[in-house]
């Protein structure tokens, strides 16, 4: 398992852990001691007690402030309503909920899901490959036959020289940026925005519905001493009151785009493009080789540049 991967995991588990300590004590809770939960744990318990203690921290000053702006976490309606905290499977992923733990209150019919960060921001890892329809697959709606014939040459190149030595490097190919990159960026930009042109106002609220999910959450970013809270409130699930009880802060709902603006090359780089669009959204997309040796497919690693200005966000430093 890679590193990030374990932090990731970790990360899950010290936030499971941390809203248990903290609301067990006024409310019913009880934990999923799923396959996802035993992995998490497993991650955890790698670390050295001092790097538990690091996480621990961190996730505890998250669920403070979740806790504050969630009034449905520490109230229950009676007894029987028992606040349940989930790990979610990673193939929950693949479905387009990208929430790694969940706190569930089924008498009350409402959940609340967190996305656990552990030092990075990328909002999907996505791949490009001559099997992969990303129109289909991200937008409901599929590419061309000609970008299948433009990205073909590439990815056939790809595949001979991994059939031929299976142990070959990336960095044997010569001008891999002009041979392999940009053609695939090029066919790749061109295909979206042909999409965009033929599906007006579905390709760009797909897109960015595609890469954040289709399920309200929390996105938890642990840092260097910090933690950042970022609020992605599509449909107005999160920030309920409970009854007469109010959350403490407002938390805006967000806007899809309906336009694509453009798609260009981000400055100085030939590996990354920039998608705008309408509503404050600007979406970048680094292309990258996933292993060392050559395979026929390459790795997007896709990054919310920027987001509207009701994007809810809040930093929390610790000490």
């Amino acid at each position: 398992m890679a590193s990030q991967t374990i932090n990731g995991k970790a990360f899950e588990y010290a936030l499971l852990l941390e809203f248990y300590e903290r609301l067990n004590k006024i409310t019913s809770v009880s934990i999923t001691e799923n396959e996802p939960y035993q992995n998490a744990k497993g991650c955890f318990d790698s670390f050295v007690e001092k790097e538990q203690e690091t996480f621990r921290i961190t996730a505890s000053a998250a669920i403070n402030f979740l806790i504050d702006i969630e009034p449905r976490l520490s109230n229950a309606i009676n007894k029987e309503d028992v606040l349940v905290l989930e790990i979610v499977s990673d193939q929950a992923g693949q479905t387009g909920d990208v929430r790694d733990v969940l706190l569930i209150r089924s008498l009350q019919k409402w959940e609340i899901g967190i996305s656990a960060k552990n030092n990075h921001r990328a909002v999907k890892h996505s791949r490009l490959s001559l099997n992969i329809d990303f129109g289909n697959k991200w937008l409901g709606v599929p590419c061309s036959q000609n970008y299948f014939d433009e990205i073909k040459p590439v990815f056939d190149m790809l595949t001979d020289l991994k059939a031929s030595d299976k142990s070959t490097k990336w960095t044997s190919i010569e001008n891999m940026h002009q041979v392999v990159y940009i053609p695939i960026l090029d066919a790749f930009r061109k295909e979206l925005l042909r999409l965009d042109k033929e599906n007006p106002s579905i390709v760009a609220e797909n897109l960015v519905q595609y890469l954040i999910g289709n399920e309200d959450f929390y996105k938890v970013i642990k840092g260097n001493k910090k933690v950042e809270i970022q609020a992605y409130n599509l449909s107005g699930t999160l920030n309920l009151p409970f009854e007469n009880v109010k959350p403490k802060a407002k938390i805006p709902k967000l806007k899809l785009p309906s336009r694509l603006i453009e798609i260009v090359y981000q400055d100085n780089s030939n590996t990354t493009l920039l998608v705008s669009l309408n509503e404050g959204w600007q979406i970048s997309f680094r292309i990258h080789n996933a292993s060392s040796r050559v395979e026929p497919s390459l790795k997007f690693d896709i990054n919310l540049v920027s987001a509207p200005h009701t994007l809810f966000t809040n930093h929390i430093f610790i000490a």
